[in-house]
């Protein structure tokens, strides 16, 4: 269902193929999603493919956008990253073999430790109210269960 094919490579701007293609990084405190908090969901930009919900997003104020966790267990791959002289996790989606970012332990220890560190190139945004219309029907309760706790507090 999710798919890479040239024709949506083709498509990418240079920063989101620099990122997703040849494992760039963008400066940081300059990506688009960075202080974005509308509910809804984060998909790979080349393939669709969902990777994150708007309720494990949080501000790390690291300079990228940060999520506890991928909205799915198996929504993306961790591979061994040993450039830049130290040894890190890098985040590839699943099915597209995008970059996304990296994996790190210094999360929030109520949510699990995690911090998923990630370009917002790599990403696009589908907004709680188009998701069914996009196709992504199944996530919406992924999305309201967290409204319906902050609506509580």
């Amino acid at each position: 269902m999710y798919k890479k094919t040239q024709n949506k490579i083709e498509q990418l701007s240079p920063e989101q193929y620099r990122i997703t293609q040849e494992n760039g990084t963008e400066q940081p405190g300059t990506g688009e999603y960075l202080d974005h908090s509308a509910a809804g969901i984060y998909v790979d930009i080349v393939s669709g493919e969902p990777l994150f919900s708007s309720n494990s997003k949080y501000n790390s104020a690291c300079g990228w956008p940060s999520f506890t966790q991928p909205i799915e267990s198996n929504s993306v791959k961790e591979i061994k990253d040993e450039s830049l002289g130290m040894i890190r996790t890098e985040i590839r989606s699943k099915q597209a073999d995008s970059h996304l970012g990296h994996v790190f332990e210094d999360g929030p220890q109520e949510a699990g430790g995690l911090r998923y560190c990630i370009n917002s190139a790599s990403l696009r945004f589908i907004a709680l109210e188009k998701m069914q219309e996009e196709g992504y029907g199944e996530y919406i309760s992924k999305v309201m269960n967290s409204l319906k706790k902050e609506n509580k507090k």
